[in-house]
């Protein structure tokens, strides 16, 4: 329990520490914000600090702070270490720097800003990886939720061939349509304040709940292994693309960029955009903790672990918290994949429009662009509910373009540090070390080339620091220009 308490103290005051320095380098001002400035009753909106900060925590809280880490436990102990240091100097440094650099520039979105600062060609490789990630992640976002609301709270398989099953996807689905089109204000400000209270009394009770029912926790000075889990999956990369969102998600500056146009104030960043990070960090921690707890007291095997993560989240929420509160936090990982699937296919929408410079005002062409991404992600869906192997595929795929797209937002805060004289090692070493995660993922992964792991990890090396040695170069040559 103790390694765990520490991390949770390293995510809080760390995280306290390292945004204040974050803002106090990028110094709010009283200029007026985007929502401000560009008010148009849809994207561009002013609302309260506390609304923002809850819509951008349940935009980003999808089921990979919950899944990703009752997977990524199987490591061990050292999870409890790598989450909160990677939370607090990769993923809320990314969050807040993704944000703000929205803001300063006229709330533009991620690809905006990849093409403004990184340049054409650059941005052309970007534009295809976020469409595809936020593509990915809309059709996995309604597959998960729909699952656990029918295995967990119905009570019934969900299998290719029960209608119910369809029947809670076409829910969700009519909502993303809903949600992507009116306002931001008419349905996301309105409902997620509800959803959030939701959210976070799940996340408290199973904290909570790990000191009531006394679960026991390993470590890290006893752990056995640090470098493989107990199917032989190797520390760096897996883990890294496991864990996901609760350390570093490239989807999460997408979502950043949105709420950039609905913040009244500078200053309202650090919370809205960091803190927020650091909130998503303790709820993947708590829940690693859980699953490493309900182990250890015979609840779950470690194959319950690796291949059924869902399972894995009913068995823990009602122990911890009997039946009632079972369903509780239950409903909150329902609602966490269903509150960002809704907003990344919305940004998918404003990404697409700006492209192909779409008139989205124009009510025929934002519902006609709508109907297009929805027929994309009803076609991919049920592809993956056919397909025996189909999910885990579309989640293999998801994961990779995810921590890659954060490459690509590392690299553009890098050079946006540098040409404002900044300090942009902060922006650098999180980029490198995601690059050679991705590039040692994709070299061994069978989805990719296959390569034995020593040679994975040679070529990742080499283009690591071919990636780091490129960025200095161009962020120098920008600075003198």
């Amino acid at each position: 329990m103790l390694t765990f308490l520490l991390g949770i103290g390293v995510l809080i005051i760390g995280g306290a520490l390292y945004g204040r320095l974050t803002e106090k380098i990028l110094r709010p001002t009283d200029a007026k914000t985007p929502a401000v400035e560009k008010f148009d009753g849809v994207d561009y909106v002013p609302m309260k600090k506390w609304k923002n900060s809850l819509i951008e925590l349940l935009n980003i809280a999808g089921t990979g702070p919950i899944l990703g880490p009752i997977q990524g436990i199987l490591f061990g102990p050292v999870a409890f270490v790598t989450i909160p240091i990677g939370c607090v100097i990769g993923g809320a440094f990314h969050d807040y720097m993704s944000g703000m650099i929205s803001v300063r520039n006229g709330g533009e979105q991620m690809p905006s800003l990849v093409k403004r600062i990184l340049g054409k060609y650059v941005y052309a490789v970007y534009i295809f990886f976020v469409c595809l990630l936020l593509l990915l992640l809309g059709v996995v976002f309604i597959y998960t939720p729909g699952d656990i609301f029918v295995t967990q709270i119905i009570g019934q398989e969900s299998s290719l061939g029960n209608p119910v099953i369809w029947i809670i996807y076409g829910v969700i689905f009519a909502y993303y349509i809903v949600a992507a089109l009116l306002p931001i204000d008419k349905i996301i400000g309105r409902i997620y304040p509800i959803f959030g209270a939701i959210l976070l009394l799940s996340a408290v009770g199973v904290f909570a709940g790990l000191f009531v029912k006394g679960y026991k926790l390993d470590e890290i000075w006893n752990a056995d292994a640090y470098f493989f889990n107990p199917y032989g999956e190797h520390f760096i990369p897996i883990f890294f693309v496991t864990v996901a969102c609760g350390i570093v998600s490239g989807f999460h500056s997408t979502q950043a960029t949105i709420v950039s146009r609905t913040i009244a104030d500078e200053r309202e960043g650090r919370t809205t955009f960091y803190s927020m990070m650091i909130l998503e960090g303790f709820i993947a921690m708590v829940w690693a903790a859980a699953a490493m707890g309900a182990v250890n007291a015979g609840l779950l095997t470690n194959d319950i672990l690796h291949t059924q993560p869902t399972t894995a989240v009913g068995v823990i929420a009602k122990d911890m918290l009997g039946g009632v509160g079972g369903l509780i936090a239950i409903t909150g990982v329902i609602l966490l994949p269903v509150t960002s699937g809704d907003t990344a296919l919305r940004s998918l929408r404003i990404i697409l429009s700006e492209t192909f410079r779409i008139d989205t005002k124009k009510k025929k062409k934002n519902l006609l662009l709508a109907l297009v991404i929805f027929t994309v992600v009803a076609a991919i869906l049920i592809y993956a509910k056919a397909d025996t192997n189909g999910f885990n595929i579309l989640w293999r795929y998801f994961s990779w373009a995810n921590e890659t797209t954060a490459v690509f937002a590392f690299s553009m805060i890098c050079l946006y540090m540098m040409r404002n004289k900044m300090p942009y090692i902060m922006a650098l070493i999180p980029g490198m070390f995601y690059m050679y995660i991705v590039a040692a993922y994709i070299l061994n992964a069978h989805i990719g080339f296959n390569l034995p792991w020593t040679a994975s990890y040679i070529i990742a090396g080499v283009i690591t620091l071919a990636y780091g040695a490129v960025i200095i170069f161009f962020g120098k040559r920008s600075q003198k220009q």
